[in-house]
């Protein structure tokens, strides 16, 4: 189970009321920017039941228990697309919805990738691998076909995302 919900009674810190809220927890989860020597991106595409259609996204998944996030950002990589990197860079971490999650989503980029595996899915995954030019990223986030809020953060630690918004200008 991803998400285990539970209720909380908790104390508003500046007016003292009480009150009761849901919380979902949650374990920490990576994205991978990953990025070839030539420059193309690898994303991932696959089937998504919360909105019932196919999404592009970028290479990552949960943190097993005990596993540090930069282990579990080369796992992923890996095991969804048969690429490994030696270059390896911490983008930091957001809060993917701090209402109601306990949970953060880690950020790495990993430069010079290269497919040096094939892919190690779980039952369940169906992953088709991608690899898209930075000016097709932009086109995808401008046109709306790329969607994933976590994937556009981790993206934006990367590139200037405001080209995108150029391309929509009339």
């Amino acid at each position: 189970m991803i998400f285990r919900p539970r209720m909380d009674t908790l104390q508003h810190p500046k007016s003292g009321e009480s009150f009761e809220r849901l919380v979902l927890e949650a374990p920490e989860w990576v994205n991978v920017v990953a990025r070839e020597a030539g420059g193309r991106f690898i994303f991932v595409r696959q089937y998504r039941f919360g909105i019932e259609d196919f999404t592009s996204e970028l290479p990552g998944g949960l943190v097993e228990r005990g596993e540090e996030p930069a282990l579990a950002a080369r796992r992923e990589l890996r095991e969804e697309t048969g690429y490994t990197s030696e270059q390896w860079i911490d983008l930091g971490c957001v809060q993917p919805n701090p209402a109601v999650q306990n949970n953060r989503c880690h950020h790495f980029l990993a430069l010079d990738v290269e497919q040096t595996h094939g892919q190690d899915l779980d039952s369940g995954e169906d992953i088709e691998v991608l690899t898209l030019s930075e000016a097709e990223v932009l086109t995808q986030i401008a046109s709306g076909e790329l969607q994933h809020a976590l994937v556009i953060t981790a993206l934006s630690r990367v590139l200037d995302l405001r080209q995108a918004l150029d391309q929509k200008k009339p």
